[in-house]
């Protein structure tokens, strides 16, 4: 099992996101042992979602030596269609959501840093694509976009607040735009277009002139 937060966070989960349909569970856990819950899809969230519990166990470097802001954990979403039957997830096409919630979830007690709202992890250097089914190739930390606000945090007690960011993938010139323009000019760019947390492989980049001009 994870460490002592999986309960008040799947709570959490249960309580802000959804009925959680089951959990992936690790069999070898470096660093941290990170448990995935996995919320399936309604009428109202038609798709599932994946919350991470077990990279809050150990404290990060805050922010700006923040000491307050120095526990958190990551989600994502996937489309009702997305294999999740593990025979298919050989296929890294598949697998590749669920391998950089787990990258992610221990890179900052592996690099002895923080990842914290607007931060950026390229897929090696130079990126290269996170799988063959994208030419996506960086993950970037944003507040959640669906689901409420009240989410966002979660009180352990009067020394540790959790704080639940998505992630994510982005194109090579959506890494430029938030580096030359900021995270939130990339994020306005998201919100009208639609876009969200919610993987989607075929989606075209927000930072492209000839598509953003229609907007």
């Amino acid at each position: 099992m994870s460490g002592s937060n999986i309960e008040l966070i799947s709570d959490h989960i249960e309580a802000h996101v959804g009925k959680i349909e089951g959990i992936l569970h690790e069999l070898m856990s470096p660093m941290v042992h990170v448990d995935i819950h996995v919320v399936g899809p309604t009428r109202e969230r038609p798709f599932r979602t994946l919350v991470t519990s077990g990279m809050s166990d150990l404290p990060m470097a805050g922010p700006n030596g923040q000491a307050d802001l120095r526990f958190c954990e990551l989600m994502l979403c996937l489309p009702e269609s997305w294999p999740m039957a593990k025979e298919a997830w050989k296929n890294e096409e598949n697998y590749w959501p669920i391998r950089w919630l787990k990258i992610l979830s221990r890179f900052p007690h592996e690099y002895k840093t923080c990842l914290w709202f607007g931060h950026t992890i390229p897929n090696g250097d130079p990126p290269a694509p996170l799988a063959t089914n994208t030419a996506m190739q960086c993950m970037m930390l944003a507040m959640p976009m669906t689901v409420s606000t009240k989410f966002w945090k979660l009180r352990v007690n009067e020394d540790k607040e959790i704080y639940f960011f998505s992630i994510l993938p982005l194109f090579g010139d959506e890494v430029e735009l938030k580096l030359k323009k900021g995270a939130e000019e990339l994020l306005n760019r998201f919100e009208k277009a639609k876009y969200s947390e919610i993987i989607n492989v075929s989606r075209k980049s927000v930072a492209s002139n000839s598509w953003w001009k229609f907007f």
